[in-house]
């Protein structure tokens, strides 16, 4: 009961309204077991007059269109409300589901129009998500690690895949960008270079229920500035293993009791890197390729008793890997692993545990396999593991896995608009993207959501038959699981006359027509 005479009294208009408030939150309110966060916020004023209701809904059409959420997508949206305000929040998950629906461009109002949302006046709210609300990165990516490691049994080991890839984006308001090598257009004998943003994301790697290989589910992403950019700012340049170095402590912060193989490819090739997963506690195991002329040293000596001065860290050089190679006297095993395309391959190797040492840094421990294929249809590679108790099968294994990190970024590109975002300004840059990586396995943790005890509907047709689930039919599946449940949900099993609004069709329509 406010007091109408006080200078803090409500406002509505004139003239004053005086009485009782009641102030009712249906946030929570489900109308069936398939719905959930209605978002209606009424306010009930019963004057002292006449004592009748006057009901006032605010924003009434942005909080209906998240009434019809199931349970399924909610389940796993609902674990990063704590990021945001109650504000932020619903404009948040608006464009997250948006982000889902739409097939074109991955931009704000590309959501809003897959959300029936087109005429909504106050969008700018919907870029302040991105590009001025306080939410913490670092902490999504606490609570997505979180969610995805609950897949995976607590004694496994957890594989972590690290990788860059390139936004190609450009113009003068994108301070970050820089000129790289694009390794999705260029060859052994032609080299393309374009202007884009780079990066480095880490990748989970995890069985699903549908496919048979695992996937490579995104977790963490990081923006690597290029060289002239940090220059133009007067910051310190981070190369990509500084920015892989800082990563990989965060990961074992939050995960301090699971074993943590890391794996990337010739660019985190490193002692530098080697060193920080080996100092780590517990420590984390780095699988990479290793060059053939890498300097390769044997364990130093013991140490005599009384001999003064600092003592050795290594000993004598070691042959180089070319060199054990091309050696006529030295001695292949043979073993037989599934490759890259699933075949299995009979494949000589030769392996050894030993120092590896670059001026200016400590040596580290390593175990190097050298493969060499003996048909001649695959050229000859090595690799390397800190951990040196690892078997030379294991080490081929986990490196092989690496490959599904690359699937994973053709995906984004494909089926989440990835490169289509046309943010501007350095708050919105930063988190665009790191969100449409973190929603490729929010969409999969959903299908794994609806899926359970089901199969995975595959599109297929006369004359094509999928051998199993690509993520083109994961996001078919939560699409569809997210429109008929905003528009069957009153279905019955005696086949009612469904009732749809002008309104709906009318969006669906425009979503279809400009699909392409």
């Amino acid at each position: 009961k406010p007091n109408p005479t006080s200078a803090s009294s409500l406002k509505f208009g004139r003239p004053r309204i005086s009485g009782t408030i009641f102030v009712l939150d249906f946030g929570h309110f489900r109308p069936c077991s398939e719905q959930c966060d209605l978002g209606f916020f009424m306010i009930i004023f019963c004057t002292k007059r006449n004592r009748s209701p006057i009901i006032f809904c605010n924003e009434y059409k942005r909080r209906l269109v998240m009434s019809t959420q199931p349970r399924e997508v909610m389940a796993v949206l609902c674990a990063f409300s704590t990021l945001f305000s109650a504000s932020v929040w619903q404009n948040a998950l608006i464009l997250a589901v948006g982000a889902i629906l739409c097939t074109r461009k991955r931009t704000v109002t590309s959501s809003l129009r897959a959300m029936g949302l087109k005429d909504e006046k106050r969008f700018t709210n919907f870029h302040r998500v991105l590009n001025r609300a306080k939410w913490d990165g670092l902490q999504a990516t606490r609570i997505l690690i979180g969610l995805l490691v609950r897949m995976l049994p607590d004694c496994a080991p957890l594989i972590i895949v690290v990788d860059e890839t390139i936004e190609r984006r450009k113009g003068r308001k994108i301070d970050a960008k820089g000129c790289y090598r694009d390794a999705v257009r260029s060859t052994k004998k032609h080299v393309v270079h374009c202007y884009g943003l780079k990066w480095i994301s880490m990748t989970l790697i995890a069985p699903l229920p549908w496919a048979r290989r695992p996937w490579a589910l995104p977790f963490l992403t990081v923006l690597a500035p290029s060289k002239s950019s940090n220059e133009a700012a007067g910051k310190r340049h981070k190369t990509t293993v500084d920015w892989t170095r800082q990563m990989i402590m965060f990961i074992r912060r939050q995960l301090p009791y699971r074993t943590i193989i890391l794996v990337g490819d010739g660019a985190y090739a490193a002692v530098s890197l080697a060193l920080c997963c080996s100092g780590l506690c517990p420590s984390v195991a780095l699988v990479s390729r290793l060059r053939m002329d890498a300097g390769l040293y044997d364990f130093p000596p013991p140490a005599v008793s009384g001999k003064r001065g600092p003592k050795p860290k290594k000993g004598k050089k070691q042959p180089t890997l070319q060199d054990r190679v091309q050696d006529s006297e030295t001695q292949w095993a043979s073993i037989e692993i599934r490759w890259y395309d699933g075949v299995m391959r009979t494949l000589d190797i030769i392996s050894g545990v030993c120092l590896w040492y670059t001026p200016g840094l400590d040596p580290v421990p390593i175990k190097w396999v050298v493969v060499r294929d003996p048909k001649g249809e695959l050229r000859t590679e090595a690799f390397f593991c800190t951990d040196v108790e690892a078997a030379e099968r294991q080490i081929l294994q986990w490196f092989i896995l690496r490959w599904n990190i690359e699937v994973t970024f053709e995906e984004l590109r494909a089926h989440l608009g990835f490169e289509t975002q046309r943010q501007w300004s350095d708050t919105a840059i930063a988190r665009t993207t790191p969100c449409l990586f973190g929603l490729f396995s929010v969409v999969n943790l959903i299908a794994v959501n609806i899926t359970k005890g089901k199969d995975m509907p595959i599109l297929s047709c006369a004359w094509y038959r999928k051998p199993e689930a690509t993520f083109s039919d994961v996001i078919a599946l939560v699409r569809r699981h997210i429109w008929t449940s905003r528009f069957f949900v009153k279905s019955s099993q005696s086949g009612d006359f469904i009732h749809f609004e002008h309104e709906s069709i009318k969006n669906i329509i425009e979503s279809i027509c400009y699909a392409a």
